[in-house]
């Protein structure tokens, strides 16, 4: 597992539909190493901070493999590191393997996986594709939030190492489907609302899956 690019970017406005939008979604690939702080990382930062950045989303990582699939989908030859909106650009860690609650080290960092990305209508604009966002969402290729549990120095080339799995052992995909696919059953979602480390706003949604099912399993 390698982080291949580390990209950040100030927030910047942009016109969507005739309004003026603030956005950090717009990444470029940094040379050398990058202080990731408990937050974000230096040079980086978020827009909207009622849905963005905070400690469960201080930084986001997209793996590479995925850009080959989206270069087909929108017919692109080349997309640059960054293009997802993510901070780590990286090689062998996918969706289906890495689990909510899996610790990584990544240069002098050790990061904590979160939750998966739900796209929005910033990136749907920064993409040029409306459609982008029921795309994403249903593809699977969510890529994934931290925390940070050890600040320090990150850079391209670094090698990522898993330091703990978490003993539930849920993917982010499988989040992602509990989540927004309704995918998984309500014993897969008290399963899940089991783990301690669940973001709030993951631990939100799961509670308002559970409830809504309940009430509609006894209607």
């Amino acid at each position: 597992m390698k982080l291949l690019s580390v990209n950040v970017a100030m927030p910047r406005e942009v016109q969507i539909n005739g309004k003026a939008v603030l956005t950090g979604f717009f990444k470029q690939p940094v040379d050398g190493p990058v202080w990731l702080g408990s937050l974000m990382l230096a040079g980086d930062g978020q827009a909207d901070l009622t849905v963005h950045g905070g400690e469960h989303q201080a930084a986001y990582t997209y793996p590479f493999e995925h850009y080959a699939y989206w270069e087909q989908v929108m017919d692109v030859p080349k997309y640059p590191p960054g293009t997802f909106g993510e901070n780590f650009t990286t090689s062998g860690l996918l969706e289906t393997e890495i689990c909510i609650g899996d610790v990584l080290r990544c240069g002098e960092a050790i990061v904590q996986v979160t939750m998966p990305r739900l796209p929005c209508f910033k990136f749907a604009h920064k993409m040029g594709r409306p459609a982008i966002i029921k795309e994403f969402l249903h593809s699977g290729f969510s890529g994934f939030y931290h925390r940070v549990l050890k600040e320090g120095m990150v850079q391209a080339g670094d090698a990522i190492e898993l330091q703990e799995r978490d003993p539930h052992r849920i993917t982010v995909r499988q989040i992602l489907g509990l989540q927004r696919l309704k995918e998984g059953d309500l014993a897969d979602v008290h399963r899940a609302l089991k783990m301690e480390n669940l973001a709030p706003s993951l631990r939100e949604d799961l509670e308002a899956r559970l409830a809504h099912e309940t009430i509609e399993s006894r209607s």
